[in-house]
């Protein structure tokens, strides 16, 4: 029934956009007659027409879709329609029920991923440090992203939480998610220590990555120091260089690349080669604003730093 139901809004969804004129009727999800510009919270065609072309590359996290107020309906997407560990793109649209239309005035505050230990302890993760527009083309959507520190497991359950504002409607919400292992050769995100303050390094989506050069970007987090409060990016500057070594071919390594630096966002970027496919151990070593080694530097793995990331080609 669900099935049926996404392929109907979808329909609709495509009956809007192709309407050349203000006034033209279209169909919603619920075969009901709607005029898609009549209401000034929603997005116009236009409007319209750009959220669906960019939420249609993403994929839907169908068990958080729920009703609001018996309003408005509130959606998620991830690239995968699903969560692990590691970095996640999230995106949060809300549609009214009764015309399907994208609401652009909504409101996401105090994101909050938490997983329950089996131990009962209870701890957060890194994440954007807010959920909010990243492009004013596409007023409707709201993007931030969470780096799971590790997967659901008999271990530990994670839940999310957030306030919701959608026009004058506040919702909290609060439910259980599912976050997957990466496969074996995987390995996102990586935790070091500068004297007692924890922080994690997290990869950001390198699913394109192939022989040759590499354009690197990543997150650089600090653990708070109340653990259930996500672990937003840090403000201090570092350096990370990257040594990419092939454990399976006995730890040969590939030309230097680019050390990852922070630009003004927040974000760090590099450059990494890689020489064939398989698996490659990224070895990082973490320096300070004046050039000194504070992480990665002490231990070895086989003669290279342990603090380390992992992808496969």
């Amino acid at each position: 029934m669900k099935t049926i139901r996404t392929l109907l809004f979808l329909s609709s969804l495509l009956l809007a956009f192709t309407s050349c004129n203000d006034n033209d009727d279209v169909i919603d999800e619920f075969g009901q007659e709607i005029t898609i510009t009549d209401d000034v919270d929603c997005c116009s065609a236009d409007e319209a027409r750009q959220v669906y072309e960019f939420i249609k590359k993403q994929k839907e996290v169908t068990y958080l879709t729920q009703d609001i107020a018996d309003k408005y309906r509130l959606r998620v997407f991830t690239p995968t329609g699903s969560f692990h560990t590691g970095y996640n793109d999230i995106y949060i649209v809300v549609t009214k029920i009764v015309s399907a239309n994208y609401v652009k005035d909504i409101e996401v505050k105090s994101f909050t991923p938490l997983m329950s230990m089996a131990s009962g302890m209870v701890h957060s993760t890194p994440y954007s440090g807010s959920i909010d527009n990243f492009n004013n083309g596409i007023l409707a959507v709201r993007k931030g992203w969470v780096s799971f520190v590790m997967n659901s497991s008999d271990k530990g359950t994670w839940d999310l939480e957030f306030d919701l504002r959608v026009l004058n409607t506040n919702e909290h919400i609060s439910v259980p998610i599912v976050v997957d292992a990466l496969p074996e050769g995987q390995k996102w995100i990586s935790q070091f220590k500068v004297g007692e303050q924890a922080y994690h390094i997290s990869l950001v989506n390198p699913t394109d990555w192939k022989v040759g050069s590499n354009a690197v970007s990543a997150y650089v987090t600090e653990v708070s120091s109340d653990k259930k409060v996500p672990y937003s990016p840090t403000s201090k500057k570092f350096t990370v260089d990257i040594t990419p070594t092939m454990p399976d071919m006995g730890y040969h390594s590939a030309p230097e690349g680019e050390s990852l630096k922070p630009n003004a966002d927040g974000q760090y970027t590099g450059v990494v080669n890689f020489t064939m496919t398989g698996l490659w151990r990224l070895h990082l070593t973490v320096r300070d604003e004046e050039g000194n080694i504070v992480a990665g530097g002490d231990d070895t793995d086989h003669g290279f730093s342990s603090l380390s990331l992992e992808v496969t080609l």
